[in-house]
C-alpha cells in the first residue's frame, strides 16, 4: 500500500515563531492568525477497576473535521487507553515543522504526560493503545515537531468529551494547562504546502515512517543545538548526533526501516533530554547569579552597618567634647573667646557627623532593598544537579530517561541472544555498574517486559541475567532486586513488528535519596476549579 510522502524537504523550521509571515514566503495564500494563551480541558477520574468506559474526542477550530473515542480502563497498577481517531489531516497543514502527532494526558493539576505518539494511515485514521500510571486526567491530542517533547505545543486539534455514560464523570475537575510555544502561529488553509502536499510522491507506510522518524529526529537535534546544548550538556548532545548519523547512515544504505525507526527515535529522545538538561543549567545558572548578587548585597549592607556604628560613635564622642568645652568656659571666663572656637569647631564636626550618618543609613536602606530583589536559591537545585549528572554519565553508555520513578536505562530486546545478553552488550551494562556503583545509597530495579503472553518466563531471566551482570561489576547485591512482568507495562501496541520490539525490552530503575523524587524536566501548573 503507498502514501503520500508529506515531508517536504525535511525539517528545516525550529519554531512557528521564527517564521516570516507567509504573504512574504508564499505571496498568495491566505492565512489565519491564532492566539492561543491557555486551554481548559475536563478532567476524569477513572474508577478503580470499575471495568472499561468510553470517552470521545472532538476536533478544534483548528482540525474542525477531526474526531475519534477512546476506551478506558482503570487496572491495577495502571490506566490503559484504547484510542481510535478519525480525519487526521498532514500535521505540515499547521506550518512545516510539525511533522507527528501526540496524545497527551493532563492531571487535574495541570501537569502534561506525553503517552504516545499517533502515525495516520492513508485514511487519515489513526490508533493508539497504550497504558499510564496517572488515574485521574484529561487527554488531548497536538500537532508537534518531534515525539519526544516534554510540554505540548498550542497546536490541539483534538479534545476529549465527556459522553452520558463515561463512568467517573461525577468527579470531573478543570485542569488548565500552559502550552509551548505561548503566543501566534500561522495556520496555512488553502496556500502552496496544500499544493505541495497533493504532488508529494508516494512512499511505502514503514519508509513514510522511517522517513518521519528521521525528519522528528533532526528537529530535536535542532531544537537542542537552539538551546545551547553543546556547550552546556555536552555529552548528551554529541551522543543525539552520534544515534542521528548512525539512523541517517542506516536509512541512506536502506537497511531495515524498523531499526532506522528505533535509532530516530532514540536520537529524538536524547535530544529532547540535552535540551531540557541545557535548560536547567541556564537556570541554574541564573540561581548562582543571584545567589552571588544577594551575598555582595549583604556584604555591602553590612559595611554599609559599620560605617553607620562609627558615625554615630563619633557624633557622640563630638557632643561629649562640646559638653567639656561649655564646663571649661564656665570656669574660667577669659578663655570664654577660645572655648567658643572650640564648641563652634566641634559643633561642625558633629554636623559633618551627622550628614555622613544619614548618607549611610540611606546607603544600608539601598543595599536592604536590593538583597530582598535577589532571594536565596532553592537548596533543592543541588538535588537536581546530582540527577543531571548521573543522568549524563548513563547517557554515554545507554539511553536513559528520567521518569518520577527515577532515571530509567533501557535494554532493547535487540541487545539479547535469548534470554542472554550479547558480549558487546554486556559490556554497556558493566559500564552502566561501574558509573551506579560510585554512588552510594541508590536503589537498582531491574524489570523484565516482553510483548506477548507466554513470554513471562523469558523477561524474568532476562531481568535476572541483567541482575548479575550489575552485581558481577561492582553495585552491591542488596541494592538490586530484579522482577518480570510479562507483558502487562506495554509501551505502545503491539500491532507491528516495531511496536512488538519496542515493548520487549529490560528497564534498570534508579532511583534514591541522593537524585530527589522529582524530575530534572519537571514543574507545576496551576489549577482553576
Amino acid at each position: 500500500m503507498l502514501f503520500t510522502s508529506t515531508l517536504l524537504g525535511g525539517a528545516c523550521l525550529l519554531s512557528a515563531q521564527g517564521q516570516k509571515p507567509a504573504q512574504e514566503q508564499q505571496g498568495r495564500a491566505p492565512i489565519y492568525h491564532v492566539t492561543v494563551i491557555e486551554r481548559t480541558a475536563k478532567a476524569v477520574n477513572y474508577f478503580y477497576r470499575s471495568g472499561p468506559t468510553k470517552i470521545d474526542f472532538r476536533g478544534t477550530v483548528l482540525l474542525p473535521e477531526g474526531k475519534g473515542n477512546a476506551t478506558v480502563e482503570s487496572r491495577q497498577g495502571r490506566t490503559e487507553i484504547d484510542a481510535s481517531f478519525d480525519h487526521l489531516k498532514a500535521s505540515q497543514r499547521f506550518g512545516r515543522e510539525y511533522l507527528t502527532y501526540v496524545l497527551w494526558a493532563i492531571t487535574p493539576e495541570g501537569r502534561p504526560h506525553n503517552i504516545g505518539e499517533i502515525i495516520p494511515d492513508h485514511s487519515d485514521n489513526g490508533h493508539l493503545h497504550v497504558s499510564t500510571d496517572l488515574q485521574a486526567f484529561a487527554l488531548i491530542v497536538t500537532a508537534e515537531p518531534y515525539s519526544a517533547v516534554r510540554q505540548p505545543s498550542d497546536v490541539v486539534v483534538l479534545e476529549n468529551e465527556l459522553r452520558p455514560d463515561t463512568a467517573g464523570s461525577t468527579e470531573t475537575v478543570n485542569a488548565r494547562y500552559e502550552l509551548l510555544p505561548r503566543g501566534q502561529y500561522t495556520w496555512n488553509v488553502t496556500g502552496q504546502l496544500t499544493e505541495e502536499l497533493a504532488n508529494a510522491p508516494k512512499v511505502s507506510q514503514r519508509e513514510y515512517e522511517a522517513l518521519s522518524e528521521l525528519y522528528q529526529a533532526e528537529n530535536a537535534v535542532g531544537v537542542a543545538a537552539a538551546a545551547k546544548a553543546q556547550e552546556l550538556a555536552p555529552d548528551t548532545f554529541a551522543k543525539s548526533q552520534q544515534l542521528l548519523r548512525e539512523a541517517q547512515q542506516m536509512q541512506y544504505a536502506k537497511k531495515d526501516s524498523a531499526r532506522v525507526v528505533e535509532i530516530a527515535r532514540q536520537a529524538a529522545q536524547t535530544a529532547e533530554d540535552a535540551r531540557m538538561i541545557a535548560v536547567a543549567r541556564v537556570q541554574e545558572q541564573s540561581l548562582k547569579t543571584a545567589h552571588d548578587e544577594a551575598s555582595q548585597a549583604r556584604e555591602q549592607q553590612a559595611a554599609a552597618e559599620r560605617a553607620l556604628a562609627k558615625a554615630e560613635a563619633d557624633a557622640s564622642q563630638a557632643r561629649a567634647d562640646a559638653d567639656a568645652a561649655q564646663q571649661r568656659a564656665q570656669l574660667a571666663q577669659q578663655q570664654v573667646e577660645s572655648e567658643r572656637a572650640a564648641r563652634s569647631r566641634a559643633e561642625a564636626q558633629a554636623a559633618q557627623s551627622a550628614v555622613e550618618a544619614s548618607q549611610a543609613r540611606e546607603s544600608a536602606a539601598a543595599v536592604t532593598a536590593a538583597a530582598a530583589r535577589n532571594p536565596r536559591p532553592d537548596p533543592a537545585a543541588d538535588v537536581s544537579a546530582q540527577r543531571i549528572r548521573l543522568l549524563e554519565d548513563l547517557n554515554a553508555v545507554l539511553p536513559v530517561r528520567d521518569t518520577p520513578r527515577g532515571l530509567v536505562v533501557t535494554i532493547p530486546d535487540a541487545d539479547f541472544s535469548g534470554e542472554l545478553l550479547r558480549t558487546a552488550n554486556s559490556q554497556q551494562v558493566a559500564h552502566v555498574a561501574a558509573v551506579v556503583a560510585r554512588w552510594p545509597g541508590l536503589n537498582i530495579a531491574v524489570e523484565g517486559h516482553c510483548s506477548s503472553a507466554g513470554e513471562e518466563a523469558l523477561a524474568r531471566r532476562r531481568a535476572e541475567e541483567v541482575r548479575a551482570s550489575l552485581t558481577d561489576n561492582g553495585v552491591a547485591a542488596s541494592a538490586v532486586s530484579s522482577q518480570g512482568f510479562g507483558n502487562s507495562r506495554p509501551l505502545t501496541s503491539n500491532a507491528t513488528a516495531q511496536g512488538r520490539a519496542e515493548n520487549s525490552r529490560v528497564e534498570i530503575v534508579i532511583s534514591g535519596s541522593s537524585l530527589g523524587t522529582v524530575p530534572f524536566w519537571d514543574r507545576t501548573y496551576s489549577l482553576s476549579r
